[in-house]
């Protein structure tokens, strides 16, 4: 059995450790309230925007724009991952992570064999581990999270746009968690360019005969890239309400577990201090008789 001291201080750290907890999880709470705000706010206009953009680009013709919704050869490969910049939220990272391994070596094991798939990271954790294995990276974006907006994405959107129309990429595709509540995250595997019909939404057998002013052609020149945009800025809206609703969860958890080491500390303290007790009215009892003797 362990000494009093040894539990005691046992005792002292889960205490401090538990407090910490709690005061992540109210942290997490708070700032979850806010991106979960953020998000379901722009899912129904980014959703619209996005039916508008396939309505218009699929009887647009030959033109720059609807050239973006025509599937390519996928020779060349660009992974976006979306994970966090900090840890203690589970296995949320570990998804985002096992899903890109997944699509390296089992999706596209040829691509990347030939050098023809590189990786853009969003998030310290997932570009550490990738970084160590010296998998192909072709840009990290740490610093979106400083201070996201809907400002702060537009240049990456813009990148990406522009290496798949010079056909630097064939494919561009996402990863990250989609946010459905505080407790449970949904890994995504989408593809974001080219542009391919809604897998949630069956394509209407009819499209609607709208007059357009200016031109269809200027209008796509104008929605894509502005559409293209939005659902990165929800990707990134989507994987921030994840990681806080993970981290909140994960130390709810923990929270959870230092009570219960608390619990079987103080039995395994009071156990220990009986038996110390017991023992010197042993010794007492024992010296006592000797005098006597």
């Amino acid at each position: 059995m362990p000494s009093l001291k040894e539990v005691r201080t046992r005792i002292t750290s889960v205490k401090s450790t538990q407090q910490i907890t709690s005061a992540m999880k109210m942290v997490a709470a708070s700032k979850l309230r806010r991106a979960q705000n953020a998000i379901l706010s722009l899912r129904p206009y980014a959703s619209k925007l996005r039916e508008m953009m396939e309505n218009l680009s699929s009887g647009a013709g030959e033109t720059a724009m609807a050239s973006l919704a025509t599937p390519r050869q996928e020779e060349r490969i660009l992974l976006v991952l979306i994970a966090s910049n900090r840890g203690l939220c589970g296995a949320f990272n570990a998804n985002v992570i096992k899903a890109a391994s997944q699509l390296i070596h089992h999706t596209y094991p040829g691509q990347y064999a030939a050098g023809k798939l590189q990786l853009m990271i969003i998030g310290k954790k997932a570009a550490d581990y990738f970084q160590r294995r010296k998998y192909p990276i072709l840009s990290t974006h740490h610093e979106i999270f400083d201070n996201l907006s809907y400002n702060s994405v537009i240049p990456l959107a813009g990148n990406l746009l522009a290496d798949f129309q010079s056909k630097r990429f064939d494919k561009i595709i996402l990863v990250y968690n989609q946010f459905k509540n505080a407790a449970v995250q949904r890994l995504v595997v989408e593809s974001y360019l080219p542009l391919l019909p809604s897998a949630a939404e069956p394509e209407p057998a009819v499209h609607a005969n709208y007059l357009y002013e200016p031109s269809r052609e200027e209008i796509l020149n104008d929605l894509i890239p502005r559409s293209l945009r939005i659902q990165l800025y929800k990707a990134v809206l989507d994987s921030l309400a994840s990681e806080h609703g993970a981290r909140m969860t994960a130390m709810h958890q923990a929270t959870d577990n230092a009570t219960e080491l608390l619990k079987e500390l103080k039995l395994t303290y009071n156990k220990a201090r009986q038996a110390a007790i017991t023992n010197e009215i042993l010794e007492i009892v024992s010296g006592a008789e000797a005098l006597k003797g």
